[in-house]
């Protein structure tokens, strides 16, 4: 169903484009996400996962 919606408003051709680009638009997202918490305050970002946010108890 989704295909058939897909391929009225954008075609057969672009969505078979958009299916070769998904793992390498999946790699880059990874390695910008990286990239995000390398060069920024990396604790305040990795506060928001659970199994992290344990180990750096804050200083109170």
């Amino acid at each position: 169903m989704v295909q058939k919606i897909l391929n009225k408003f954008i075609g057969a051709k672009y969505i078979t484009v958009l299916r070769a680009w998904v793992p390498n638009l999946a790699t880059w997202g990874v390695v910008g996400g990286v990239a995000l918490v390398h060069f920024t305050d990396w604790r305040l970002i990795l506060d928001y996962v659970p199994y992290i946010n344990k180990k750096f108890k804050k200083d109170e």
